[in-house]
């Protein structure tokens, strides 16, 4: 999972596994039964630790869900500082004390919910998000995530200008100097900067952003995998397969219909 960030916020839950997980410019291992909580605009990704593979949940949201109509008693007390992260989640849940067991028990619950998807599922979501604000209420369990440290958000400025124009131009061709342009760097620091944030090359990283805008793409079979190749940026079927290969473990016509397949399959259940 490459670097990006978004408006919502989310709770990341590592099913099984482990991952090295960063968010912003902080790396920590992150293990089965354990949550991560990105709040809005945090840069955030997941890395392969100790070779071993991940399973991981998602809850991603938009923070309004939670907002009262009126800026009542809740809202003043509970929901603006969970807004404006005077008053939030710890980023990193790990289950070590009675109460973050507790928020975890409640996250997985959540991820029930919103799996399974029975009528009216999202009042018992709202429900279980709000059960999880109540959780870290008491003093010593929520936390400020509302400075940061300049150089730190320095750093995170300048990698977002370069990986939002690498998402706006993937499917052109790309130099190392007209990313470097954007901070902007000389080519030899941008690629070590880069790599500092993100722990892939530029080109990996552009690379990795054109396998998964072509996989998206791969779904619709009235795509011509060749053009597929093209549209994402990729100027030799060759290479495009090769690279595609290194990253899905398997050729782009292998991958159509595995999910074609897991398509159809599901829907016969």
């Amino acid at each position: 999972m490459e670097c990006h960030w978004h408006d919502e916020v989310e709770f990341f839950y590592v099913l099984e596994g482990e991952v090295l997980f960063q968010l912003d410019t902080d790396y920590f291992p992150v293990k089965a039964g354990e949550a991560v909580f990105i709040h809005s605009g945090e840069i955030h990704a997941g890395h392969s630790y100790n070779d071993s593979t991940c399973m991981y949940g998602a809850i991603v949201f938009d923070t309004q869900l939670l907002a009262s109509a009126s800026f009542d008693h809740i809202q003043a007390n509970f929901i603006a500082p969970f807004l404006d992260r005077t008053r939030t989640f710890p980023a990193h849940l790990t289950g070590n004390t009675r109460w973050e067991r507790q928020l975890l028990f409640q996250l997985r619950e959540l991820l029930s919910i919103t799996d399974q998807r029975e009528l009216g599922y999202e009042l018992a979501a709202k429900q279980q998000l709000l059960a999880m604000l109540h959780t870290i209420v008491p003093q010593g369990r929520h936390v400020n995530r509302s400075k940061r440290e300049h150089n730190d958000e320095t750093k995170t400025i300048r990698l977002k200008k370069a990986i939002s124009y690498i998402q706006l131009h993937y499917h052109q061709p790309l130099k190392i100097a007209e990313l470097a342009g954007q901070i902007p760097m000389s080519e030899g620091q941008f690629c070590r900067f880069f790599k500092s944030m993100t722990r892939q090359t530029p080109i990996e990283y552009v690379n990795s952003y054109r396998i998964r805008r072509a996989a998206e793409l791969l779904l619709d079979p009235s795509n011509k995998i060749s053009s597929v190749a093209m549209d994402v940026g990729f100027d030799h079927m060759s290479y495009f397969v090769k690279v595609f290969r290194q990253q899905m473990n398997c050729t782009p016509s292998e991958y159509r219909k595995r999910m074609l397949q897991a398509g159809t399959e599901s829907l016969k259940v």
